[in-house]
């Protein structure tokens, strides 16, 4: 039987569940797929540190190039992070004519028209299942299952850390620091949360998404990304009591002109709505399709062991494709979408909460900013039994394009009567 040597770069969280599942399930992989893994050589920073995994020392080195220059090394699996160094490692790798596996999303999301246009010159494949939604197979799923589909849009809940802050916001009547808090001592957060929580998590891999989907490489210039950092328990409560839940999404999704919008931020999703329900550290992505319909999938979108399973998935696809000597696939660009949509033009429902003074004449003047800009209220809120000066304003706002609702936006803060920062959020439609 053919064996397929495998070179791993980086032996960290992730990289030492692909090791270990790839021994522990080694014949049921060779069963299924009729080849032999075998990981050859494993690139480290320190050869000498102690790990949860203890490969024979001769397979390990501190050089990533010993991976392209080992003839025994077939497949090359980049588990490194961060961007220069992969993005080096994956070239030289693609000239050496070695597939690559790789669970980079940030990789992919800056530099991912780079990479797959110089897979298609040499004719060799990248698999990058393990970059979205962890254990998810999405991206077989729109590559494959969805192939003959337009994807009209979707709808996704990508980031564990901010949606696990959000449940337990929700949940536990907390506030955004607090549940922060709770989320690192638990270990659902990293020490630095930053791009959990400022949306960029989740939009490398809506980047992804898009691009597989819709057949041009997406720039995260031409994105809108909002994180959760400002959502505060007021607004957890406002949005329960109008029926819906705050979530962290990403739309992904074409209009009749074959553009796109691509935009991750905080949305009220009505409670009936299954991403209303999915909570914790949990991914789902709602995918609809032309002919197939309404499509969800949920599971864990983190962690070792659903990463080294999409990993290992990708390792298994790769070996059959050395063996058969297969076509290259991946991301195949294509002309039938055109471009993304400019911010500004993007339509949507919004909740809008206002700080403002408790005197007549204050929702006229919010009203007159709205109309001026053709934007119409759908109803308003503001709860009673405030002794404060200062009381708070809700507002449901009709569909209405995001450039003219944030200029509106704009303009009521600069109210004497509002006393602070508005908070405008997306209503999912």
């Amino acid at each position: 039987m053919q064996k397929i040597g495998i070179g791993l770069a980086g032996l960290g969280t992730v990289g030492a569940g692909v090791y270990r599942h790839l021994l522990q399930n080694r014949l049921l992989l060779t069963e299924r797929i009729g080849l032999e893994l075998e990981v050859r050589r494993i690139a480290v920073r320190n050869v000498a540190q102690v790990r949860s995994v203890q490969p024979p020392q001769g397979i390990l080195t501190e050089h990533w190039e010993a991976l392209i220059v080992d003839p025994t090394v077939g497949i090359v699996v980049e588990l490194i992070g961060g961007i220069d160094l992969p993005y080096e490692l994956c070239r030289r790798a693609l000239k050496a004519r070695k597939p690559v596996v790789t669970g980079n999303k940030a990789l992919l999301a800056e530099k991912g028209a780079e990479i797959f246009e110089l897979a298609a010159e040499v004719g060799v494949p990248v698999f990058f299942e393990a970059a979205v939604a962890g254990g998810i197979p999405i991206i077989k799923s729109i590559r494959e299952g969805f192939i003959g589909n337009h994807l009209q849009s979707i709808h996704a809940i990508l980031n564990g850390t901010s949606n696990y802050i959000l449940t337990r916001m929700t949940d536990a009547g907390m506030d955004f620091p607090e549940a922060l808090r709770e989320a690192q001592a638990g270990g659902y957060a990293e020490a630095d949360p930053t791009l959990d929580i400022n949306g960029w998590d989740a939009a490398h891999k809506a980047i992804i998404l898009a691009s597989l989907a819709y057949g041009f490489w997406v720039d995260t210039a031409h994105i809108y990304v909002e994180g959760v950092e400002k959502i505060s328990a007021a607004d957890i409560r406002f949005a329960e009591n109008l029926g819906y839940r705050i979530k962290l999404v990403a739309t992904i999704r074409a209009d009749s002109n074959a553009s796109i919008e691509v935009r991750v931020n905080p949305t009220l999703v009505p409670k009936g709505h299954v991403l209303a329900s999915v909570n914790g550290v949990f991914n789902a992505l709602m995918v609809r399709g032309d002919i197939v319909g309404d499509t969800l999938f949920y599971g864990r979108g983190a962690g070792q062991d659903p990463t080294a399973s999409a990993v290992i998935s990708d390792l298994a696809q790769a070996a059959i494709w050395i063996d058969s000597g297969g076509k290259a696939f991946g991301f195949t660009p294509h002309g039938l979408y055109g471009k993304c949509l400019p911010t500004e033009d993007l339509v949507s429902g919004f909740y809008l909460r206002l700080t403002v003074d408790d005197r007549p004449g204050v929702l006229a003047q919010i009203a007159s900013i709205l109309g001026s800009h053709d934007i119409g209220i759908s109803s308003v809120i503001q709860p009673e039994s405030h002794e404060e000066a200062a009381v708070p304003l809700v507002l449901m706002i009709h569909n209405a394009p995001f450039g003219r609702m944030k200029e509106a936006v704009e303009q009521m803060s600069e109210l004497e009567c509002v006393k602070s920062a508005p908070v405008l959020l997306w209503i999912l439609s």
